[in-house]
């Protein structure tokens, strides 16, 4: 089974190359699902039609972080849509749900689960590392597949390594800077630090550069905006032995607009 993961979604330039080049990706590889985060849809937080447009792309499941209530709006699709998922260590009588399942053509079910980091995060969440391990002893067969979505890379690679041999993947999002440490761990799970972000090339993280540059300065803060222009989308392919549950490669993925 291989396994699509494409970073932060950055604004209508990231919206737009998914439109244009995900399902020409997904063949390309051989992709049995794709998974994309849609956090920065609208920057800050996503809408419900920026949810829709990523589905309708070829997204098979979109996952959310921090973010995830900037946009009100984004509550009721949740509620509604069991592959648009918000983050599982979130309180939890918060609305939408933090994983979901895809059963595969062997029969067998693959787990999508989001989490958020807790280490130089603002964000009020349980720990990933505890909320993971009640998941996975509710499904103890599955694949399980991670989106954590972490300020600190120290916090990505060690709840890899902790669950190292027990999920079929773990990627990180959140930090919008694809890293080169692409690699299956000893007890075959694949791991990357972070898989980048989908959005403007000539920007600062998916913004304006001039704001961006501006809040550096100690300019009055201002709502920030998505670049536009050319965009790359960024991500990886976890190949995944379905009769193991094992990842036997991860490669990283940059396509060009």
């Amino acid at each position: 089974m291989n396994l699509l993961a494409f970073g932060d979604v950055c604004g209508e330039a990231g919206l737009r190359i998914v439109s244009e080049k995900l399902r020409t990706v997904k063949k390309y590889y051989g992709a049995d699902f794709c998974i994309v985060n849609g956090e920065n849809a609208d920057v800050i937080g996503i809408q419900p039609e920026q949810a829709r447009r990523l589905f309708d792309a070829g997204a098979d499941v979109v996952t959310l972080g921090n973010h995830v209530w900037h946009r009100p709006k984004i509550i009721s699709e949740l509620k509604e849509n069991k592959y648009l998922i918000r983050p599982l260590n979130l309180a939890s009588q918060t609305p939408g749900e933090g994983f979901t399942r895809l059963q595969t053509q062997s029969g067998r079910w693959l787990t999508v689960v989001a989490l958020v980091g807790r280490l130089n995060c603002e964000w009020n969440a349980d720990s990933p590392f505890r909320v993971l391990e009640g998941l996975l002893k509710e499904y103890p067969e599955d694949i399980v597949a991670v989106d954590f979505h972490a300020e600190a890379t120290s916090e990505k690679c060690a709840l890899a390594h902790h669950f190292d041999g027990q999920v079929a993947a773990v990627f990180g999002t959140h930090t919008h800077v694809q890293t080169s440490d692409e690699r299956v761990l000893p007890g075959s799970t694949g791991f990357i630090t972070d898989i980048g972000m989908t959005g403007p090339r000539h920007s600062v993280l998916g913004v304006k550069i001039e704001q961006s540059v501006g809040g550096f300065l100690g300019n009055v803060p201002v709502r920030y905006e998505a670049a536009d222009g050319e965009a790359v989308m960024e991500g990886a392919v976890f190949s995944i032995d379905e009769s193991t549950g094992k990842c036997t490669g991860v490669e990283r993925i940059r396509v060009e607009g």
